[in-house]
This record gives C-alpha cells, structure tokens and sequence, in this order.
C-alpha cells in the first residue's frame, strides 16, 4: 500500500518554497538580533544591578565607619583624662596620708622632706603622662614657647636672651599647653 502525501486530508498543499517564502525574513533577522541585543540587554543590567548592590554595601559601610569614628571620638573627649585623673587620684592618697602623719610632726625638716617628696611624684606622674616643661632661662627668645612680660636693659646678657623665668612653660609633644612668662634682656 502506497499512500501519497497529497491525499491526505489533515495537511494542506503547501509548496516547502511557499512556506519558507511566507516567513517574513525580517523575523528571523530581527529574532536573531533580538535575542542578542535582549541578551546584551540583560547582561547589561545584571552588571548594573552587580554594581549598585555593591555601592550601596560600600555607602552603608563607610556610614557605618563614620558612626563609629565619631562615637570614639565622642569617647575620647569624654574619657581622655580618666588616666591622667586616675594617676592623680594616687598623688591625693599620698596628701592625705601627709596630712594625716603631719598632726604628730614639730619638726619642719621633716616636713618640707615630705612636701619635696609629693612634689617630686607630682612632676614624675605629670612627665608620664607627656607634659614637658619648656626650658627658657639663658637661652633665646622664641615667641612660640615665651611670652615676654618683662624687658631689662642690660649688657650682662645679649639682647633678646631669657633672663629670668617668671612663670614655667608647659608642652605636651610639639604643642605648647602654656607658654612661659620671662623677663627678656634688651640693648641699654
């Protein structure tokens, strides 16, 4: 039993040629390109969607980053002398014990050893701590450590040299905390 194609009732006569030619080309060259270009297109937007998650991740993080830079900075201005008071706290007890030990004492020797001693544990906490005392007598003017109240005409000492201390300078590193209050030599 042969059967033939073109009796059968289910399918129409159409050419293969026809059925190419009623494709319109331009679909297949637009899908093509669609599909590249839709492709493109995604491609694209995940790279997009990559780096806006991640600009977003680093803009929170360095918010994060700038709170908690400012909260230890908050912190320190808060704390930062807890450890020099703590020290001090040590310089009281010892005051107290003087003051305690000086109720029984007649003897002034005894007691000016006493006050050299506190004294002595004062300036040693203190230079622990950072605090320098700037050195000023004999040795040249420097508006950025002295200030001058005084002036003496002289011809002992060159002008513009720091005859006497008045009041002792302090610094912590290369800042001046308190400039010292000198007398300076000027030309008679």
């Amino acid at each position: 039993m042969t059967h033939k194609h073109n009796n059968n009732p289910f399918k129409k006569d159409i050419e293969p040629e026809k059925i190419n030619s009623e494709q319109p080309e331009e679909n297949t060259a637009q899908d093509g390109t669609e599909n590249f270009s839709e492709q493109g297109n995604n491609e694209l937007q995940e790279k997009y969607d990559n780096l806006n998650q991640q600009y977003i991740r680093l803009a929170a993080d360095f918010d994060n980053y700038r709170k908690r830079q400012e909260q230890e900075h908050e912190s320190l201005l808060k704390y930062g002398a807890e450890n020099a008071l703590k020290k001090m706290t040590e310089i009281l007890d010892n005051f107290e014990r003087g003051e305690k030990a000086l109720e029984n004492i007649e003897d002034c020797k005894q007691l000016k050893d006493s006050f050299n001693l506190i004294h002595k544990q004062v300036l040693e906490t203190l230079q622990k701590l950072g605090l320098e005392e700037i050195e000023a007598e004999g040795k040249e003017f420097d508006p950025n450590f002295h200030e001058a109240v005084m002036q003496t005409p002289t011809s002992e000492h060159p002008e513009h040299t720091i005859i006497n201390v008045l009041q002792k300078g302090y610094k912590m590193g290369d800042k001046v905390l308190r400039p010292s209050l000198v007398n300076v030599a000027t030309a008679e």
